[in-house]
């Protein structure tokens, strides 16, 4: 009878530690619950080539309601990375929006080999579809070699296409791969004849009438019409190198890469798409977004809308002038103000607790690599031309001309056909490549595609590779360069790469119910879409591979 009541006891208790047990759960559970209430509008901000140190570098100069504003009031993620390479526009547009890298959406790069069309492509082209209000080139245009879902399709297929989605940027690119397969517009900037903001047949047949009246307003050729002078005295530039050095590039006109840049007598040459090449790119952008948001009525009743903007012109800066140039500097201060007008703007017609912000940026740059060999820190040149060239000589006794397609993104391509018809050994022609892949400067390692699918990496680069390798669109061996080595001319910089400093970017949230404060913790760039999955309250994208930052969702 003891031992019965003894074990009645026992179980009594165990029932007691389960049910408390279970009530911490749910207490636990309901604490990351969030209530069904998403912002009514979402604002994707990717800030092209910034690397995360320019938030700090630049931190003195930056005015309270730009950049400082985003990270004194929002979560700033300080140690996100891209987790693929190549680190370039394309991809890192595509993975901010999926949620996964290249091996999945398929931007592999902005330009790749094709082997069924037996040509090289670009990310965003399609021979389909054609130009609505601007030039006939620049129109052929639509997000048909995406591969997977986006956040942006997941929030039109949830709500049952209610919820608005654009995307606008200087680069078609920029605009069009964030903004998914079906949303209700892309916009870019027509740098090659008029300077008007256009799209392609893919989206409509016709402008929308508040588009056609912001180009009539000419703001291209308005910003064109002056110098282009430093925001603030020059001689506070002080985080900057001088501003004549033999690293920078030059406008065409210029004899000197120094301020005030005459833009009236060079854009007399380059035409009106020098405009993205100065940081007023990024301001007829800004006033383009907000005008979307007015001409759209973006976050303005019960579904929640997605905007998504790209600022192009710090790439094209960045690509001419460097990571150190004092026209780097000037350009970020300026967008910095840009962003405080936008950030207004959402605050009065939108409302700051019904917007949420997330910037980022799809890749970074590396320094120039003379500046660096000048400071005694290794780095390096190379020419993909002249390393097919190369290879192709030191094959040709073994398999004659032709057995290169090309060489691009570092990955080799070879003539499956040619292959295929002299009945050459795959295996041989891999190892008489690497052999000589491995001779040159700045080679620290040649992986071949077969090795790179199947095999499952640990060590960190190598896993880049991978996450950024698509079998059918990539090459057959990707070479592997040291630190500071660049495919790039002397003057300016370029990105690309595995290192950190083509994979450390910003990643800053802000406003809805956003909370203050910063994470060091390693986070992935492809976190960004499944956590605004779980804020949007939507399914993931369907290949999504990142995981939602719980700091976020936790409150």
């Amino acid at each position: 009878m003891i031992n019965i009541k003894s074990k009645m006891k026992s179980f009594l208790y165990t029932v007691f530690l389960l049910i408390l047990s279970v009530a911490g759960f749910s207490q636990q559970f309901s604490s990351v619950t969030r209530p069904n209430t998403p912002p009514k509008l979402v604002v994707g901000i990717v800030v092209d080539q910034m690397r995360y140190d320019y938030l700090m570098r630049y931190w003195s100069k930056f005015s309270e309601n730009g950049f400082r504003r985003l990270v004194k009031g929002g979560l700033n993620c300080e140690n996100a990375h891209y987790n693929y390479v190549p680190t370039y526009t394309g991809p890192g547009h595509a993975s901010v929006y999926a949620g996964t890298t290249p091996a999945y959406h398929g931007i592999v790069a902005n330009d790749w080999y094709s082997r069924e069309e037996k040509k090289m492509v670009y990310c965003s082209e399609d021979l389909s579809v054609s130009a609505v209000g601007g030039n006939v080139l620049s129109g052929m245009m639509s997000p048909k070699r995406l591969m997977s879902s986006n956040i942006s399709d997941e929030l039109r297929l949830a709500y049952q296409k209610k919820s608005k989605v654009i995307g606008i940027a200087i680069k078609d690119r920029g605009a069009i791969l964030p903004a998914g397969h079906m949303p209700d517009a892309a916009y870019w900037f027509d740098g090659k004849s008029s300077g008007n903001w256009m799209t392609s047949t893919y989206y409509m047949t016709d402008l929308p009438q508040w588009v056609k009246d912001f180009n009539a307003k000419g703001k291209a050729q308005e910003y064109l019409s002056k110098p282009w002078e430093t925001l603030l005295p020059i001689e506070s530039y002080t985080e900057s190198t001088p501003d004549e050095t033999a690293y920078e590039g030059l406008f065409k006109n210029e004899t000197k890469p120094v301020f005030p840049h005459n833009l009236p007598e060079i854009a007399k040459l380059s035409g009106v798409g020098l405009l993205a090449a100065t940081p007023f790119g990024n301001s007829l952008t800004c006033e383009f977004a907000m005008e979307a948001i007015t001409g759209e009525k973006l976050g303005q009743d019960e579904y929640p809308d997605l905007l998504a903007v790209s600022f192009s012109s710090t790439d094209y800066v960045g690509h001419q002038f460097g990571t150190n140039a004092i026209e780097t500097e000037d350009t970020y201060l300026r967008l910095d103000r840009n962003l405080a007008d936008f950030m207004a703007f959402l605050d009065k017609n939108v409302g700051q607790k019904d917007y949420l912000i997330f910037l980022t940026a799809d890749h970074g740059g590396a320094y120039n690599t003379t500046y660096m060999n000048d400071n005694r820190i290794p780095a390096g040149n190379y020419r993909l031309d002249s390393l097919k060239a190369g290879l192709g000589r030191f094959l040709k006794p073994f398999y004659g001309d032709s057995i290169i397609t090309t060489i691009t993104n570092d990955q080799v391509y070879f003539n499956k056909e040619r292959m295929k018809k002299f009945y050459v050994n795959a295996k041989e022609l891999e190892e008489k490549s690497i052999e000589f892949l491995m001779s040159q400067a700045g080679v620290t390692g040649v992986l071949n595609g077969y090795d790179i699918a199947n095999q499952d990496y640990t060590e960190i680069l190598n896993k880049k590779i991978k996450n950024g390798f698509l079998p059918a669109r990539s090459g057959d061996l990707v070479v592997k360069y040291a630190p500071g080595w660049l495919e790039y001319g002397k003057t300016g910089t370029t990105h690309g790469s595995y290192y950190n400093y083509d994979t450390h970017v910003p990643m800053l949230w802000y406003g809805w119910k956003i909370p203050a404060g910063t994470i060091s913790e390693y986070r992935r760039i492809t976190d960004i879409a499944p956590t605004l999955s779980f804020i949007l309250n939507i399914p993931l994208p369907n290949a999504s591979t990142g995981e939602p930052i719980q700091a976020i969702l936790q409150h």
